[in-house]
């Protein structure tokens, strides 16, 4: 895998946070980060009915089901299928 460095300006107070974890570490919690946005984003366009739920999923990339789960965990109400249905109790 290739790989490219990136300089950020952070907070003092983050920075110091931050200085002693290592860059597995650091990795995770930018990716870990940037799933959370990605799924905030698509559902807040999916609330606002920019676009469909199946789109929404894509956006975040993820499943239809999975992005199901973020969405009741913020309290929408997202539709369900009979399809989605047998794989949540499957």
């Amino acid at each position: 895998m290739s790989q490219t460095s990136l300089t950020l300006d952070l907070p003092d107070a983050l920075a110091r946070e931050l200085r002693s974890a290592n860059q597995d570490l650091l990795l995770e919690v930018l990716e870990r980060g940037l799933r959370e946005k990605k799924i905030d984003r698509a559902l807040d366009l999916y609330g606002r009915g920019g676009l469909s739920f199946g789109a929404a999923a894509a956006l975040a990339g993820i499943s239809r089901s999975d992005l199901a789960r973020h969405a009741f965990a913020r309290g929408m109400q997202p539709p369900f299928s009979a399809a989605t249905l047998a794989e949540e109790l499957g």
